[in-house]
């Protein structure tokens, strides 16, 4: 499993990038819940989790080098001021000791693996995006697999009470994501990207409600993905 957003540190050095304290709390810097989602399904499953602790404000892990939004000006209307005329070596220093580092993780714990494996990307959403209202309470994003991403979505429709969205709140495209097109289907792993609305994890009692629920979930999906034909 992996978070590319499950954090909101930054490095001192760059103080707290012209954004206001409040700003730090909302779901610009991070995928409010993830973390704690995270960590109760690793010890439920006891599968690999590897998460960037770093925000996406300093640097988006779920963009490619040099992508134009990987390191915003702006995010949800809000100027990130750190991050406006950044010069070439400031981005390049990001990528080196932030989002390299990550991925270099994720790319070393896959290769060391012996047995069959899935890819589990966990991400959360906002529940209104530029004043749009959000009604979905989990998406499945996917691009080139779409038979893991069939099996997830019938699991979660099959819960009966769920909103479930289909490359929903977002689409999965090899140019908007990195971590699944890198990791996942370049070297033709079977995946999921799940994205859960951050209203529903923003404590812990929902995180934990939605870590059994996905540990229920998890091994059917790996079931129907290693034994279809």
């Amino acid at each position: 499993m992996v978070s590319d957003h499950a954090g909101r540190a930054v490095p001192q050095s760059l103080g707290r990038l012209g954004v206001a304290e409040s700003d730090w709390g909302r779901h610009i810097a991070w995928d409010i819940g993830i973390h704690g989602v995270g960590v109760a399904l690793q010890a439920l499953l006891g599968a690999d989790l590897v998460e960037q602790v770093y925000s996406r404000l300093v640097i988006d892990s779920n963009r490619a080098p040099g992508h134009p939004t990987s390191i915003p000006a702006i995010s949800d209307h809000t100027p990130i001021g750190g991050n406006a005329n950044l010069s070439a070596a400031c981005r390049a220093r990001r990528e080196s000791e932030i989002l390299h580092p990550y991925h270099d993780q994720i790319a070393a714990l896959l290769a060391a693996r012996t047995r069959p494996t899935a890819l589990i990307a966990l991400h959360s959403f906002t529940p209104r995006m530029n004043g749009v209202e959000r009604p979905w309470h989990v998406g499945i994003l996917h691009h080139r697999d779409t038979r893991s991403a069939g099996i997830m979505l019938d699991l979660l429709r099959g819960e009966g009470d769920l909103c479930v969205g289909d490359n929903e709140p977002y689409v999965l495209t090899a140019t908007s994501d990195y971590t699944v097109p890198y990791h996942a289907e370049r070297g033709g792993l079977p995946y999921l990207e799940i994205e859960i609305r951050q209203d529903l994890i923003e404590n812990e009692a929902g995180q934990n409600s939605w870590a059994q629920r996905l540990a229920r979930l998890l091994p059917l999906y790996w079931n129907a993905i290693s034994t279809a034909k």
